[in-house]
């Protein structure tokens, strides 16, 4: 093939300016962000993977019966430590615990909810002193929990201030029946009522008091600029919240710890049962099946809330109506 003589050569394509300068952003974002993900994956995935590789695991200490030899160490045992979680009265105590877990979530939830919604309306209103009353909502969310469970627990004696405030014979909360489950949820409602309370009038602030004078001049009522106006505009803050507060209940272990106290059937949870295997009885491969199981059921419930239930939590759908 001839080629024609003092013909120009075509010259090399240049990439443009605007791709050279993403991929430099995006080298510099990666090389920023990798002491965090460094942090991250040292603190939360090395004990995940730790945690599901014990599950499988049990601790082998005593004398083999076919060489005479004493052994220790940890011996694998497959899926032994979840499939004893379900059998005899280990798997009662176990099904008891994931039962109080779940109607702990449920109803302690629902009713922060409510209060945290009518607090948050309260505090969003124009009067005087109100300073002052969004600062005493707010005191007991930053009481720790353990200080709280261990406040409810004077509250919950048998001389103690519930048992004067209420007629008749003295209720024994803090031992083992339904009163020291409802006790748990009067507890923690009260604990954490102010966080729904908090996310939610973040939520009122930003929305425009022209839209509630659009809404008074047409005649709506109260109620119904609640329900057709406030509360479809903070739906997304509120889910957030909601969503927090399912995840955190799910794991409750200090509040019924320090306010009941361990081994009370109307009382165990999950996290509860995992404490006492890995501290009193040091089985850390039972103790680390019951916490998978946990980060699986939460996370079940999480994808649950989120997709099924549509939640926008992440502002997903604010984005494509842009």
């Amino acid at each position: 093939m001839s080629t024609v003589v003092g013909a120009p050569e075509k010259p090399d394509r240049v990439k443009p300016a605007r791709t050279s300068r993403k991929e430099g952003t995006g080298k510099l974002a990666g090389l920023l962000v990798s002491p965090t993900l460094l942090v991250l994956g040292l603190v939360v995935a090395y004990p995940i993977v730790a945690a599901v590789r014990l599950a499988f695991y049990q601790r082998n200490e005593g004398i083999d019966p076919e060489t005479g030899l004493l052994e220790s160490g940890d011996k694998f045992v497959g899926i032994d430590n979840f499939a004893d979680m379900f059998r005899g009265d280990t798997g009662a105590r176990f099904l008891n615990a994931l039962w109080n877990t779940t109607s702990f979530t449920l109803a302690a939830v629902t009713l922060e909810v409510i209060l945290g919604v009518l607090m948050a309306l309260v505090m969003h209103k124009a009067f005087k002193g109100r300073a002052l009353v969004r600062a005493s909502i707010l005191v007991p969310w930053a009481v720790p929990t353990a200080i709280a469970g261990i406040l409810w627990r004077w509250i919950f004696q048998a001389d103690g201030v519930a048992n004067d405030l209420l007629p008749g014979d003295p209720v024994l909360w803090t031992t083992d029946g339904p009163q020291a489950w409802l006790a748990v949820v009067i507890a923690d409602t009260w604990k954490t009522a102010p966080f729904i309370g908090l996310l939610v009038l973040a939520g009122l602030q930003v929305i425009s008091n022209e839209v509630y004078e659009a809404a008074k001049l047409d005649g709506a009522s109260p109620w119904r600029t609640f329900w057709s106006i406030t509360l479809p505009l903070v739906k997304p803050t509120l889910m957030v919240a909601v969503l927090f507060r399912i995840l955190d209940t799910l794991r409750m272990f200090d509040l019924p710890y320090t306010l009941i106290g361990p081994g009370k059937n109307s009382t165990d949870t999950v996290t509860i049962l995992a404490f006492e295997e890995a501290v009193k009885f040091t089985k850390y491969g039972p103790a680390s099946a019951y916490a998978v199981f946990l980060f699986v059921y939460v996370a079940a419930v999480a994808f649950v809330f989120v997709k099924l239930l549509g939640a926008d939590v992440v502002g997903a759908r604010t984005g494509r109506n842009r």
